[in-house]
């Protein structure tokens, strides 16, 4: 039936009329799948119980499950039939109000009931459209799982079924293998073997154990959000230090730059001595032999005339070489001063190298120490985790005996059920043999031979007839 169902009431309808039987607890998972998917399990409870009561349909059984009367109201009947011909939903005032175009039939709208009334009737169903369907049109097979099939095929035998029995029923639902039925009734303890290959359906210990499985779940969850928030904070740690690394190599970079520059300017300051220190031991030897000249000169006055203008020459190359000197001289003072300048800087860099050495030892330290503390904290953890698991196995242990108990009340209750059921169908046979008599009985005095006999009895004894 297409279309989506108007209210909860509608969902318990069609769900109760699916598995006849069901209650709360068990009634639950399938409302969240359709609605209330925000709500907490146990709101989702209240809301069914409150429902459940609200309604007449709805009624409780002898083992306190909830079912469906789909025997309805008599008042409805003429809208049931009409479903039944049209077979489609119906909206409510359309059909009211084609009957009274036609004028067919005068009294529809009295034949046909409040919305309120087919409310609490459990044959039909209302979609969010406004249309209303009934409740034992073909239920959607896709909206169902396998377990929730082989669930209904075992309530519709609560003696027990095979493996092979419930595929066969299951089959005429939806297409599915043997081997995924007897899987299936494998996987969760509520299958529970009654005797070989004979399985049953447990209701009570369905509903322990979907609810230690959210308790489960609930504790993995919080236990991944734990973990997920420690990464974070391991993820956050790793990155301040990675950018401390890199402040650090960057300041060695540019330590090592420096000192390449110091070398080059070493180098450079070397090579501009020796040449000063060569060009001194030439002025030297020039000095020398101008000496030896002017002695010369001393002694042979005679020849000067001849060689004045050489010696000028000579003098003024020795003058051009004191004004080279003197140049010289003061590129040496600047050169001291440049080098004076590199040694303050390379101070400078040797002091901020020390300080990076002081804080790369401390951040080190640091390191260490929450490395440490992370170990520390990692191993209590895991201790934390091993007595969780022990705390749990022990649960698990006195819940299996609680499991056990039920179990076997649960087997003595069948078998005191199935001794009531053999004494019910004795008195069944005995009441239709005393009316069969009874009818005999009656058959007999209807006869006038016998009420002629009667009559003359009663004027006999003196008593009316």
């Amino acid at each position: 039936m297409a279309g989506e169902l108007y209210s909860l009431n509608d969902v318990l309808k069609k769900t109760l009329f699916f598995f006849e039987t069901l209650n709360v607890a068990e009634l639950t998972p399938y409302v969240q799948q359709k609605m209330m998917q925000d709500y907490e399990p146990l709101k989702v409870e209240d809301k069914i119980i409150l429902c459940l009561r609200q309604h007449s349909c709805f009624f409780r059984d002898q083992k306190n499950s909830w079912r469906l009367n789909l025997e309805g109201r008599r008042e409805n009947d003429a809208f049931y039939a009409l479903l039944l011909k049209r077979q489609q939903p119906l909206n409510l005032k359309e059909v009211m109000r084609g009957g009274n175009a036609k004028n067919k039939n005068k009294n529809f709208k009295r034949i046909i009931a409040e919305e309120t009334s087919l409310i609490s009737d459990g044959r039909f169903i209302q979609l969010k459209n406004g249309h209303w369907g009934l409740t034992e049109w073909e239920v959607e097979s896709a909206l169902y799982s396998l377990k929730d099939m082989v669930i209904k095929s075992l309530k519709l035998y609560p003696a027990g079924l095979s493996a092979r029995q419930v595929f066969e029923i299951v089959s005429v639902w939806r297409q599915t293998r043997l081997k995924d039925v007897e899987d299936m009734l494998r996987k969760f303890p509520y299958f529970q073997k009654v005797a070989d290959g004979i399985w049953s359906y447990d209701p009570t210990l369905r509903v322990v154990y979907e609810s230690l499985m959210k308790k489960f779940l609930n504790v993995l969850i919080r236990q991944k959000a734990s973990w997920s928030r420690y990464r974070d904070q391991m993820q956050k740690r790793e990155s301040v230090l990675k950018e401390r690394l890199d402040e650090i190599a960057l300041a060695h970079k540019e330590a090592a730059a420096a000192l390449a520059l110091r070398a080059e300017e070493i180098g450079q300051h070397e090579q501009m001595v020796t040449q000063m220190a060569e060009k001194d031991l030439l002025l030297n030897l020039r000095k020398k032999e101008i000496f030896r000249y002017r002695g010369h000169i001393n002694k042979l006055e005679a020849k000067a005339n001849s060689i004045l203008y050489q010696c000028r020459l000579w003098v003024k190359k020795a003058r051009e070489k004191e004004a080279e000197k003197y140049q010289y001289k003061e590129a040496l003072v600047q050169a001291q001063g440049n080098i004076e300048a590199l040694q303050a800087r390379l101070q400078q860099y040797q002091e901020r190298d020390r300080e990076n050495k002081t804080r790369l030892a401390e951040l080190k330290e640091r390191h260490t120490t929450k490395v440490a503390e992370l170990q520390t904290e990692i191993i209590e953890l895991r201790q934390k985790l091993e007595r969780t698991k022990e705390v749990t196995g022990k649960k698990e242990v006195i819940l299996q005996e609680e499991i056990d108990t039920l179990n076997n009340s649960l087997q003595e209750a069948l078998r005191n059920e199935e001794d009531l059921g053999h004494s019910l169908r004795f008195l069944q046979q005995d009441l239709i043999n005393s009316r069969e008599e009874y009818r005999r009985l009656q058959r007999e005095l209807r006869s006038p031979l016998i009420r002629l006999v009667l009559k003359l009895y009663a004027l006999i004894k003196g008593t009316p007839y």
